[in-house]
């Protein structure tokens, strides 16, 4: 007698190895297509600089190509110029160079667009690689100014993230953007927790590569009592569990009682003995970094205190903070 399950299990397995080898393929030719754009970015850079060659001769180029060979796609007089960008934006970045290889065309060009630092585009390059990005999603990451957000996350640690076993650079944001859950300006807790749950593809978008949903209101019981987590999320890297508080009002130094107290809980009865201790991300509707900096100087869990915007934030406001930490250290140095 066939055995189904057995079978199935054998053709999954088949199945697994074909998705490998497409991976791989697709890896591959994505490597010699933005090998052969930079080349011929490279090229037509020299003849520009050495020969003048200008517009028009960068069109006879084009038209050329097409005429010669119709099979021949991507090779439009547009396309040909964004080549010389190409390499002329990453040619005195060896560092960078071989990220771009391994990100697609189209979304190499959404990094490239506007006037991005070498350090942002080395951020969204890695990011894309590690989340496998499609174009609308990258757009997204770049138009909510994950970047800064993530930048000014990394600097606003607290001593007993940054102390943890795990490495938390680039996991945390200071500043979560949450535009797709659709929430008014005015909303009660009950409210944000519920948008959060029935939009977790987008909220874990938000929140970056590694976080996965365990539950909601997920139950702790110390004692003869029952607590009720708000959210609560494990991380791949990380290797631990992330408890999440919502506060719809200003942060108060109270709010941390709490969430220390979850934490114990998580990390007594909860945490798996190979995890990393829990962290956890009280999400408030906005604070005051003082007030922050004062409260966790005596906290005694790992703890992130962050705000949340339910509309795009303004980017040149992102970056004028940024520009304003810079000075800040450049000033204690």
């Amino acid at each position: 007698m066939v055995n189904i399950d057995n079978n199935q299990n054998s053709f999954n397995e088949v199945l697994v190895l074909i998705q490998k080898a497409k991976r791989k393929v697709y890896k591959q030719a994505n490597n010699i297509l933005i090998t052969l754009y930079w080349d011929i970015g490279h090229y037509i850079s020299d003849k520009i600089t050495k020969e003048g060659w200008g517009k028009s001769t960068v069109k006879e180029l084009a038209n050329y190509i097409k005429k010669e060979d119709a099979s021949i796609g991507g090779f439009s007089e547009q396309n040909i110029w964004r080549m010389k960008q190409l390499y002329e934006t990453y040619k005195d970045n060896e560092k960078l160079l071989p990220l771009v290889r391994e990100v697609s065309w189209t979304n190499n060009l959404t990094i490239m667009s506007g006037r991005k630092s070498d350090e942002e585009k080395e951020f969204y390059l890695r990011e894309t690689i590690r989340n496998n990005y499609s174009k609308r999603e990258l757009e997204r990451q770049i138009y909510s100014s994950t970047f800064e957000r993530t930048l000014l996350g990394n600097e606003k640690l607290s001593p007993l993230v940054r102390e943890l076993p795990q490495d938390t650079k680039d996991v945390f944001k200071d500043t979560y953007v949450l535009e797709l859950l659709g929430l008014p300006k005015k909303h009660k807790e009950k409210d944000l927790q519920s948008a959060i749950v029935h939009s977790l593809k987008e909220f874990i978008l938000e929140l970056g590569v590694g976080f996965a949903f365990i539950g909601q209101e997920y139950r702790v019981s110390v004692g003869d009592e029952d607590f009720y987590i708000d959210l609560l999320f494990s991380h791949r890297y990380l290797q631990c569990l992330v408890a999440f508080e919502l506060k719809i009002d200003k942060f108060k130094p109270s709010h941390l009682g709490q969430l220390e107290f979850y934490l114990e809980a998580l990390d007594r009865d909860v945490k798996a003995p190979h995890e990393n201790p829990s962290i956890g991300v009280l999400l408030c509707r906005e604070k005051n970094d003082k007030v922050v900096e004062y409260a966790l100087s005596r906290s005694l869990s790992p703890t992130v205190i962050a705000d949340y915007e339910t509309e795009l934030i303004p980017k040149k406001l992102l970056k004028r903070k940024v520009e304003e930490l810079y000075r800040l250290y450049e000033g204690e140095s």
